[in-house]
């Protein structure tokens, strides 16, 4: 009887051993073989709050994985069930899954271009951002109305306009981003964009940082000519100096906003009620008329030293300036008469 027992026991053993041993083998095989031979990529979405395990049977889903639980017990066994990061990944259903789970935890996620170019009004910002699939322009818009995010972000003006920085921006997700994530990094880069600048002239108070980015908008606006940037921005510098009024074309089409039809007419220059129009109304536009990149607010802190009280359109992207009125006119007759 005794015999007996111990060829149970010994067959037991047997048994537990190669199970244990198949165990081994599969465990080997599902870390080391990837689902197919040759691989094809695929973007793999994860979202943000996802758990590992929804995780995991998305993998399986997809075919990038043979067994969600079979990585749930990597990612145990890797200490890896909290690291799996949000975002788009670039994937391969040729990769072991040890790659594919370091890939989710550390990798880089794919990302994606916003591109804001230097002189959009705050509603135009907000419909690029629509456009490129970012967020709503809707929500954009109650966004830079926010006395919150005004306040947060030193704004002294009602909405954030001249505070949405132009810049290409490197985004995890279009369609997926906050809106206010994306107001905030705007308005959070024209801080870290401008404090090299304010660090060489000294932070400006509230009442000079408006008169900085108005000045700003209007140089941006005006010229898209680098070597023109300060010297435009001497000339209205100059003109404020004198009481001279400014007569930018930019600040009255600004005034109409959305109604612009593509022509200043000569009722839009008579037009005082246009808060904005500089041919009517002394000194600066109540507040900026667009967002303004680096080089145009440098111009404004460091504009020009120069003689110059006038400048015209040449016709070639760039301008003739000029010292006196009689100079002035002669250009405009010169420049405008080459146009027609």
């Amino acid at each position: 009887m005794r015999r007996i027992l111990l060829s149970l026991v010994a067959l037991l053993l047997l048994v537990i051993l190669g199970l244990a041993g198949l165990v081994y083998i599969k465990a080997q095989h599902f870390l080391t073989a990837s689902p197919e031979t040759p691989g094809r990529d695929v973007v793999f979405t994860v979202e943000q709050g996802q758990t590992f395990d929804q995780v995991a049977r998305g993998l399986e889903a997809e075919g990038l994985i043979t067994n969600a639980r079979h990585f749930m017990f990597l990612g145990k066994w890797e200490k890896r069930l909290g690291s799996i990061q949000a975002g788009d990944f670039q994937l391969s259903t040729g990769w072991p899954p040890t790659r594919i789970l370091e890939t989710l935890a550390t990798g880089k996620p794919i990302l994606y271009r916003l591109s804001i170019r230097e002189g959009l009004t705050w509603w135009e910002t907000a419909q690029v951002i629509e456009d490129q699939g970012f967020a709503n322009a809707s929500e954009i818009k109650a966004l830079v109305h926010d006395p919150e995010l005004l306040q947060k972000y030193r704004i002294p003006f009602d909405n954030a306009e001249g505070f949405l920085f132009p810049e290409t921006y490197l985004l995890k997700r279009p369609g997926r981003q906050d809106a206010r994530f994306i107001v905030e990094l705007l308005l959070k880069t024209f801080w870290d964009k401008t404090a090299r600048l304010w660090a060489e002239h000294g932070e400006p108070n509230a009442t000079e940082l408006s008169r900085l980015v108005i000045l700003a908008s209007l140089v941006e606006r005006e010229t898209g000519v680098p070597e023109e940037r300060a010297r435009v921005a001497g000339v209205f510098t100059k003109r404020l100096a004198r009481n001279m009024l400014l007569q930018c074309d930019p600040t009255i089409i600004y005034g109409l906003g959305t109604a612009f039809g593509g022509v200043i007419r000569r009722s839009h220059l008579n037009d005082a009620a246009n808060p904005y129009n500089t041919y009517q109304r002394p000194g600066l536009p109540p507040g900026p008329i667009c967002s303004p990149g680096l080089e145009a607010i440098k111009a404004a802190v460091e504009p020009e030293e120069h003689d110059y009280l006038y400048f015209v359109a040449s016709g070639d992207g760039g301008h003739v300036f000029s010292k006196t009125l009689d100079e002035h006119n002669r250009a405009v007759r010169q420049y405008r008469l080459r146009q027609q």
